[in-house]
This record gives C-alpha cells, structure tokens and sequence, in this order.
C-alpha cells in the first residue's frame, strides 16, 4: 500500500471542463486531492477569468490540504499550438523561431512567453518541441519543429528552456524519442518509426541531452513505435527508451510525463484501465488526461495495480517525490505580483512590438 502522505492523485495531470471549477470538479479537487492539472482553449475566455481559474485552483488545492502549491500546464508553443490566445500576446511558429536562428532572440521571445504565463498563474508549459523535422510529410510535428537539423534545433531549445526558467516557468520538453520522422499523427493512430539507434543517439536525441543540460525539469513522451528497438511498447510504454535510453544513457534526472493518454495510439492499442499501469512501470511519473473522467478511471485503475502488487508503491513514491521537488520550489503570481501588474503583464504593448519587429506578427 502506499504511505498515507502519497496520493495516486500525484501522478495523474487532470484536464476538467468549463472556464470555472464546476460543482463535479469541487468534488473531485475535495476527494482525491490532485495537484496536477493542465488547461485547454475551452478552459479560457479572457485573461481576467483565467487568473481568477489559476489563483481558485490554487486556493482549493491548499484548503484540500496540500503544502505544496498546485501545477498548473498548458500547451503554449506558439504557432498553431497556442491554447490561449485572445488577450495574450501571439507567438510565431517554431519555424519561424528558428529561421531567425539567434539565440539571443529566442531567448528573449521565450521571456515574453513565460512572462505572460506566470501572470496568469501557469506554472509548467509543454514546450519547446525538441523533434527535429526530419521527415517533411510529418502530419504532426511540421512547423512546430525548430527546424530539420539537430544543430538548429538544439540551439533554439536550449533558448526557450532558459527564457522559460529565468521568468519562473518549468518548460517541459517532448517528444522523447523522437516524433520527428513519423508519417502518421498519434492523436489518431500508432505511428511507426524505423530510425536506426545510432542515428536516434547522434541526431534525435541531441536537442534533447542539451535541453536537460540547460535546466528542463520535465520531459514528455512520444506514443511512437519503433518496433526494432522494442518491438511491443511505443515510447511512452517502454522501459527499453525510458529507463534504459533516457534514465541510463542521457542520465535524465527529471519528470517523465506522458503525452496525453487519451490519444488513439495509446486508446485504440492498450486498455484504459491497462495503459496507466504500463506507463508507469516503463519509467513515466506523471500521466496526462484531457479530461476528468478518465482521470479519475486512471486513478482507480492505479490503486488496484497497487493491491494487486502490480505497481511498487516504492517506485510511485519515487516519482511523486521528483515532482513534489519541483512543486516545492515554484513561485506564484497571485503572492508576487500585484493584480494590475499580473493583467498588464499578459498581451503586454513591448511583448506584441517584440513580435512584431522580429517576426511580423501579433
């Protein structure tokens, strides 16, 4: 059993519905706890509501009983990918970032980014995309790749994780091992990957090893499968590229999260109730859910795993521990900065001219 301090709550990242805490998520947020969470475009309508969501979030998790403060994620890469985007400020494309190719800039852009996410009481953002274009029919990668080189996309990466880090956001950097070369999209089906293991080490995996270098806390999987490095599990299942490639030979020392458990190459291929056992005995710490319900089966299917001695309660121990490391060290806007500070701050009148002068966008 686990100790009565952990929860299984702390390893599951929860999506809910709705731009405000709905009576069923009160209820959630009161009965199992969760710390985790991660917001969507139809979480958001302007960055008032969203401060007011972030900062009640926070409250409920520390009247839930928690000392630590709650993460908070989104996907905010720019581009196509960019959850919120009324009011805050609008980013190029990955692309475009890295044609730019000067460090100093992208540094700067990724300021600009992290700065409007902590006002508005984000904590954790999934980027950069350290998946180097490799294959230019990619359905998903594309343009959110730096580019199609491990040298540029290593030199941008390693920019927005510092930017991210200097304004007070954990960036999280994905998709290990490598989504780059895929011909399919993983939100719909399996996709397959044939990339060698030396080519993975000297080409894909660079951007990566250099981002953990520069500070990255967090680090998301790929639900890919590369079938003769293993041929049962993808990436996000696989103790092969989890514990023996990332663990041992990158000495990756951060959190493990998952891409989002709810895509079809995870749904359509392992069980609900199968895949969040198999991700965490591969290596993950923290599983991602878009929505409530299938974290809360997520969460029942853990605690049974654990009576069944599928899981070692001392390996989940492990990984919460990792997160509650970081949880431990993170600033909140709500305790920093004043409230007009906080609204000024997001879709700032210097962030939307940086943008414009640098990439001919707002």
């Amino acid at each position: 059993m686990m100790d009565q301090d952990y929860s299984v709550s702390e390893l599951v990242l929860m999506g809910f519905e709705g731009k405000s805490l709905s009576t069923p998520t009160l209820r959630t947020l009161s009965s199992e706890r969760p710390p985790l969470f991660i917001l969507f475009a139809q979480n958001y309508e302007s960055k008032e509501q969203l401060i007011a969501l972030t900062d009640e979030i926070q409250q409920k998790v520390r009247e839930a009983g928690h000392s630590l403060p709650a993460i908070i994620s989104v996907d905010q890469e720019g581009g196509r990918v960019q959850r919120f985007r009324k009011d805050f400020t609008l980013l190029p494309t990955a692309k475009q970032v890295g044609e730019q190719a000067s460090p100093n800039l992208i540094y700067e852009l990724a300021r600009i980014q992290a700065k409007e996410l902590f006002a508005a009481g984000i904590q954790l953002n999934f980027a950069p995309v350290c998946d180097i274009n490799t294959n230019p029919a990619n359905p998903v990668i594309g343009d959110r790749a730096f580019g199609a080189t491990a040298e540029g996309v290593t030199r941008a990466a390693s920019a927005v994780v510092r930017g991210h880090l200097t304004e007070g956001v954990e960036p999280c950097i994905k998709h290990f091992p490598g989504h780059g070369d895929t011909h399919l999209d993983s939100h719909e089906s399996l996709p397959t990957v044939t990339t060698p293991l030396e080519i993975l080490r000297s080409r894909e995996w660079i951007p990566f090893h250099r981002a953990m270098k520069s500070g990255a806390n967090f680090l998301m999987s790929a639900h890919v499968l590369l079938p003769h490095l293993d041929a049962k599990n993808p990436g996000t299942l696989s103790p092969t590229f989890l514990k023996e490639h990332l663990r041992g030979t990158l000495m990756y020392q951060g959190v493990v999260m998952s891409d989002d458990m709810e895509m079809g190459a995870i749904t359509k291929n392992y069980g609900a109730e199968e895949a969040p056992i198999l991700a965490l005995q591969a290596g993950c710490d923290v599983l991602c859910y878009r929505s409530e319900s299938a974290a809360l089966l997520a969460m029942e299917s853990i605690r049974k795993a654990i009576s069944d001695q599928r899981l070692d309660p001392a390996l989940l121990k492990t990984s919460i521990d990792r997160v509650r490391k970081i949880r431990a060290g993170i600033q909140l806007a709500e305790k920093q900065l004043p409230k007009a500070e906080r609204l000024h701050r997001i879709g700032a009148e210097e962030h939307l001219k940086f943008v414009q002068d640098h990439y001919g966008t707002t």
